[in-house]
């Protein structure tokens, strides 16, 4: 009885030692508020960026499974070849010290790099998750719909892309994740994003553990909401499919 006592009491003492911790790390001086400034900054790059990266993926695919049959489209088609070699082979951080160093060296906010350097890397990687979608489609559904009178664009657009849409999301749902968790290296351009407050509050309080412990399960929580969502939709999607 006695032992179990001195348990409890050192597991009370280490609970109350650790809420003390904690409310010194973030609750004092208001710290708490540089991880929600963090986490804004961070879903601002997460979400401009996926909305470029969609755009460039969406043309670099329809180009690269146009120039298939058309031969007027090998000069754009090599275009999005040496893009797509280019941003594959080499690391995020690098392109995006190019991009802020080099490139956009005359800009004094990283944010807007941030979002353009993470938007073209997605892009390549978008780029053949949509490509391979299309090509999964059965080549008799593009030639029904020419055959009722659509043109390619619009065969494409009403026929090909809503069934490609199906197969692809999972794995657009993988590369949107990934993207998430990429912005975090986007306090190499001094962009104040989630990780980078956290750093500020370690350095700041010497507490080495509790901000990279909160930083860590914020991110898990933002790809475990973004999974659940996912999933819904692919269910929405799914249950379309049977009626």
């Amino acid at each position: 009885m006695e032992t179990i006592k001195v348990i409890f009491n050192a597991i009370a003492h280490f609970f109350a030692a650790w809420g003390d911790k904690l409310y010194n790390t973030f609750i004092v001086d208001s710290r708490y508020e540089w991880i929600l400034d963090g986490l804004g900054k961070t879903l601002i790059i997460t979400v401009g960026a996926l909305m470029i990266g969609l755009v460039i993926g969406t043309l670099v695919a329809l180009v690269k499974v146009a120039a298939v049959s058309n031969k007027r489209l090998r000069l754009p088609e090599a275009i999005c070849n040496i893009y797509l070699t280019v941003i594959r082979g080499t690391p995020v951080t690098v392109q995006l010290m190019i991009s802020f160093f080099i490139i956009f060296v005359s800009a004094r906010d990283g944010i807007p790099v941030a979002i353009i350097t993470f938007g073209i890397n997605s892009g390549a990687y978008t780029a053949e998750i949509i490509r391979s979608g299309i090509m999964s489609v059965d080549k008799g559904q593009a030639e029904a719909g020419r055959s009722l009178g659509l043109s390619t664009s619009q065969t494409m657009k009403s026929i090909v892309l809503p069934q490609a849409m199906k197969n692809i999301l999972p794995a657009i749902g993988n590369e949107m994740i990934a993207l998430l968790k990429e912005t975090s290296i986007a306090g190499y351009v001094a962009v104040q994003d989630l990780t980078k407050m956290g750093n500020a509050i370690k350095n700041t309080t010497y507490d080495a553990v509790n901000p990279i412990l909160v930083v860590a399960l914020i991110y898990l929580v933002l790809v475990m909401i973004l999974t659940k969502l996912l999933k819904r939709f692919e269910r929405r999607l799914r249950r379309s499919d049977n009626r």
